[in-house]
Parts: structure tokens; sequence; C-alpha cells
């Protein structure tokens, strides 16, 4: 019987300021993302997007950077993200920003913990007393540790949904000074491009599963901007200097060889941005990498 893949699109662009990435589920549908996993031999269901309020009519929730929508995209995304578990599915969340981790990771670990791999150019380990710009999707890992607003930490169960040894992030270059700080004492593994540049992009993904071998389930958290934009032009937050395409696959291939992959996330695509759908292309190659895609 084929393993089941749920595509689950969170058209939301709430979480920072640059506007566009509420197009990414459109634009990884248009690369064909469900035929790509269909021919790798997966049932595909699509359910089409959450809701997502529209960014312009919510100008009461812009002095709160929309805490409260972003709020209630996760709760709805904790749920899906749930309910696909319960029902052996594999979801795929596709964004949208980053901030959508909070509903999908939280939903995905409800009844058992799982190891995320965070594969991003930023930390995302800000709170609101320690942020530059206010942007929630810069706080949604601290926010699945436990740290920062009430109402962020509880979302879908009260409290914190991941452990610092639960987590792994790969790819990281660009953090602001005391996000820098407390990731340092964080307890979280963290493989910054030095690491990459210095070690292989092999040795620290093989490293990196190792850390996180007492549990039997994976989450990929695949924000786009951890690759180099020149391989990825259409993100919603540009660094340069990131993974290259190959660094990426191979980092895929390597999770995939487990066969512990239960769920992937999939974010911060800017379609107006782009050029010719080429991010959105290229997160269709290494998610059908991370379920099995090989070269032989």
């Amino acid at each position: 019987m084929a393993k089941k893949i749920r595509i689950i699109g969170v058209p939301v662009d709430l979480g920072q300021k640059q506007r566009g990435v509420d197009l990414g589920p459109g634009a990884l549908r248009y690369a064909d993302i469900s035929a790509r996993l269909a021919g790798l031999g997966y049932e595909v269901e699509d359910v089409g997007n959450i809701q997502v309020p529209v960014r312009d009519v919510l100008t009461g929730e812009r002095d709160q950077n929309y805490l409260p929508s972003i709020l209630k995209v996760c709760e709805l995304l904790y749920q899906a993200g749930r309910k696909a578990i319960e029902e052996d599915c594999i979801p795929i969340f596709m964004g949208g920003d980053h901030s959508l981790a909070i509903g999908s990771i939280g939903g995905v670990t409800h009844h058992q913990a799982a190891g995320v791999i965070w594969i991003d150019a930023h930390g995302d380990f800000n709170t609101h007393e320690t942020t530059l710009t206010g942007n929630i999707h810069g706080m949604c890992l601290a926010s699945l540790l436990g740290l920062g607003a009430n109402g962020l930490v509880d979302v879908g169960r009260r409290g914190a949904k991941l452990q610092p040894a639960d987590v792994v992030m790969i790819g990281i270059r660009e953090l602001d000074p005391q996000e820098k700080l407390r990731l340092r004492s964080s307890g979280i593994a963290v493989y910054t491009m030095r690491d990459i540049d210095e070690r292989g992009i092999g040795q620290v993904a093989r490293e990196a599963l190792a850390k996180l071998s007492r549990l039997s389930r994976l989450h990929v958290s695949l924000d786009l901007d951890g690759l180099d934009p020149i391989e990825v032009p259409g993100v919603g937050t540009t660094s340069p200097g990131g993974l290259t395409y190959r660094e990426a696959q191979l980092l895929m291939e390597i999770i995939a060889d487990t066969g512990q992959v239960t769920s992937l996330d999939i974010v911060e695509i800017n379609p107006i941005l782009d050029y010719r759908n080429k991010t959105a292309q290229v997160a269709v190659e290494l998610a059908a990498s991370l379920f099995g895609k090989s070269i032989m």
C-alpha cells in the first residue's frame, strides 16, 4: 500500500513585511509538486489552502504585527497537522512565511516527539523582547521551545512543543545580536555555513542526524533562504553565502536515507521576486529527494 502524502497550502504573509510569500503554495503547485511525489510511488492528496485573512483588511492588527490572525492560522495548522499524523499521512505544509511552523510542528508533535531539522539562513529565535523588526516569522523557533509571548507558545497545547535536544539547525549565517547570544546558550545544535564550508555538508548532515537518533520521527522545516540566492532568487528574506543546490540535494538525500521523515514545511518562497518560478522548482526537487528520489 502506497504511503500517503497530504499537501496543505498555507498562504500566510503576516509574519514579515515583504509581500508575496502568500503566493508560494500556488507556485509549488504550478511546479507540479503533487505529480513529482506521485511519481515516486506516493498517494498524494492536496486538501487546498488553510484559510488566511487578507493582510490588507487587517489594518487594526498592524500595530500588533498581525499577531491575532497569525495565532488563528497556526491553530488551524496545528489541528491539520495533528489530524494528518493521526490518519497516517505525511503532511507537507506549503507556505507562506515561517511563522506557520508554530502550528505545523506543534500539530505533528501532539502525540509523539519528533526531531526537527531546521534549514534556514536565520535563527528565528527572537522574542518580542529581543526582535529588531517585530516580525513574528523571526520568533517561531523560540516560540516552539516555550520562549516568548504566551499566545505563540500556547498554540494548540500549552507550553513548549520542542526541547533543545530535539532540534538541529543547518545553514545559519545571519543572526541578530541578542539572538546570537541566546542561541549559544540554548542547547540547540547549530551548524553555520562556516561549519559546512570547513567540514562539508555530508559530515554535518550525518552528525546532525546522530544528535536526533533517539527520536523515531523527523520533521524538516525548509526555509528556501537557507540556499544561496543565486540558486533561489525568489525568497522572502535573502542572505548571500548559503547552501548550493548540490549541498541542499545531498542534505535531503542523507535525511531520506533514514526513512524517518514524517512531515515537511516548505516556506518563504516569493514568486514576485523570482525568475520563471525557479525557486519553487528547486523546492519541488528538494522535496522529491527528501521522499526518495535517487540518482541510481
